[in-house]
C-alpha cells in the first residue's frame, strides 16, 4: 500500500494537451526513474532501501 505523489506535474500536462500531456508526464516521470535506478546500480523497486534516498 505503498504510493507516489505526481503533485502538479500532470496538472500542468491536462492544461498543456489534456490526457496526451499527462501521459507524457507519466512517461517522464518513468524515465527519469529508470535512468536514476540505472545510475545508481538498483534493478527493481523492491531493491530500493532507505540508504538509496536522501531528504
Amino acid at each position: 500500500d505503498d504510493a507516489v505523489l505526481l503533485g502538479r506535474p500532470y496538472v500542468y500536462g491536462l492544461a498543456l494537451d489534456g490526457e496526451d500531456g499527462v501521459h507524457d508526464v507519466v512517461s517522464n516521470v518513468l524515465a527519469e526513474l529508470d535512468l536514476t535506478m540505472a545510475l545508481t546500480g538498483v534493478g527493481s523497486l523492491d531493491s530500493i532501501t532507505p540508504e538509496h534516498v536522501r531528504g
